[in-house]
């Protein structure tokens, strides 16, 4: 594993923060896929979606150096983040819509849920605290598969595990994320 790959999200942000470009570079792999995701379910389209995740992402470029982790993921900041630049999007599209007299976007929410959101924050934040729960080694195999997109085997390798300890800890770590999700949804 890489020097890089080794730290914590704190200490990439700090580093990133006094320009070190390898280490925002290994932020943005390890959170670009929930920021995209969570911004195009915010805009409702892939191109806005886009434009938001790079939105955020030089706003936290910007304020690395004077930020500080509340935990031990920058992600739930960068969620916070996320919102703030699809919910400026959303509003700069209203209104160049507004001027130019086009017809509505139907793609676009009509309105904000700001309860749904809540509820997803806290659902985020609750997923999020039951990873920090996880071994050292689920939680890397959980960040690879399940937010990088690594297959199985390219996990393995990269953690010198067994491709069937990668399966096998994934399947057990998505089973009680799963009861957490449908804990917190009853």
């Amino acid at each position: 594993m890489t020097d890089i790959a080794a730290r914590d999200d704190a200490a990439l942000v700090a580093a990133a923060a006094a320009g070190d470009d390898g280490a925002f570079r290994a932020l943005f792999r390890a959170y670009a896929r929930p920021v995209y995701w969570l911004a195009h379910g915010l805009v409702g389209n892939a191109a806005d979606a886009e434009d938001v995740l790079q939105e955020t992402f030089l706003a936290a470029w910007r304020k690395f150096p004077g930020l500080e982790l509340a935990g031990d993921s920058v992600l739930p900041w960068l969620v916070t983040v996320c919102r703030f630049q699809a919910a400026n999007r959303i509003r700069r599209i209203r209104r160049d819509r507004d001027h130019t007299g086009a017809e509505a976007d139907e793609t676009l929410p009509a309105t904000v849920d700001v309860e749904a959101q809540v509820v997803e924050k806290a659902l985020v934040e609750r997923i999020l605290a039951e990873v920090g729960m996880l071994s050292a080694l689920d939680q890397q195999i959980f960040r690879l598969c399940a937010a990088e997109g690594y297959a199985y085997q390219a996990a393995a390798e990269r953690l010198g595990v067994t491709h069937a300890v990668v399966r096998t800890r994934l399947s057990r770590i998505r089973t009680r994320l799963r009861a957490t999700v449908e804990g917190e949804t009853t």
